[in-house]
């Protein structure tokens, strides 16, 4: 079982919080995370676009492309227009050699509103689901007859948020997913049962950690996603909640290969990067170890 270990750089610069961002340059986010071990990032804010500018960088660094997010609009929008939205970063992904990209739906969510409380998220039918699983599923279908598979990523905040609307979506698509721990969790979802139903179509993993404590103290009807980030609801593996060990061996069990990348976005002032990077990947090598993983 072979294993490849990166990370995300919202642990450095926070999109949709710039005031949770470290003021450190794209070249210094990669040094340190080459330090701390990783050999991949996903895309951010301060990546360019081009390969003939980033791809000197990652070298120096000895890193590659791991992922990275496309803020998708297809529950309300067209197909065709969404086609014209992502192609650039379509094509930079298919020179960038990336396993996938990840697709996160962003119309109706309240994921980036800070005045939104956690109980106003968009909520459709099953017959709304299953037309959006079948618009989702055309449109990774085209991504993937291009050269780039997509990973759909549910969410806190959007349409595809609990694990009862992660299976309705499954169930009406055929979309390749990406099994988010952290997201799932703060969901109230049970994390073996999504990796038991759901493992055929894990093409990508987001080893997020929660702080269950600030998890379970927010008021739902009150508080929004982005005060939980403030709070702290989410870190790095070995820092939180959650018990990557029998996770990452489910996953194993079930034949997973390929990325475990941690994303944990959290104030870097009161939780250094560096620092964060380090204990997540040194959690991630020990529960890789027990799992049978080999690292690459």
């Amino acid at each position: 079982m072979k294993a490849r270990l990166g990370i995300a750089p919202i642990a450095w610069w926070n999109d949709d919080l710039e005031e949770l961002s470290d003021d450190v340059s794209l070249d210094e986010c990669l040094r340190q995370a080459s330090v701390a071990g990783f050999t991949g990032m996903e895309t951010g804010r301060r990546f360019p676009m081009d390969m003939k500018e980033l791809g000197p960088v990652l070298a120096r660094h000895g890193m590659s492309v791991c992922g990275g997010w496309f803020s998708g609009l297809l529950l309300d929008g067209d197909l065709e227009a969404e086609k014209d939205r992502i192609s650039q970063q379509l094509a930079f992904f298919v020179a960038a050699q990336a396993p996938c990209l990840v697709y996160g739906e962003t119309a109706r969510s309240i994921q980036g509103v800070r005045s939104a409380p956690l109980r106003s998220k968009p909520v459709i039918s099953e017959t709304e689901m299953a037309a959006y699983g079948r618009k989702v599923s055309d449109f990774a279908d085209w991504c993937a007859a291009q050269g780039m598979p997509l990973s759909y990523h549910h969410h806190m905040g959007a349409v595809v948020e609990t694990e009862t609307e992660l299976d309705l979506f499954m169930k009406h698509s055929s979309v390749p997913l990406l099994f988010d721990a952290g997201h799932m969790a703060y969901a109230g979802g049970d994390l073996l049962r999504v990796i038991d139903n759901h493992h055929a179509r894990i093409n990508h993993v987001h080893t997020k950690d929660i702080r269950r404590a600030v998890v379970d103290g927010l008021d739902r009807s009150r508080d929004s996603f982005l005060d939980s980030v403030i709070r702290g609801a989410f870190t790095v593996p070995g820092d939180g909640s959650l018990d990557f060990q029998t996770l990452v061996k489910a996953l194993a069990a079930k034949g997973y290969e390929g990325w475990f990348v941690v994303e944990a976005e959290q104030d870097p002032h009161l939780n250094p990067p560096l620092e964060m990077a380090r204990k997540g990947h040194r959690e991630l090598l020990r529960v890789m170890a027990a799992a049978g993983y080999q690292v690459a």
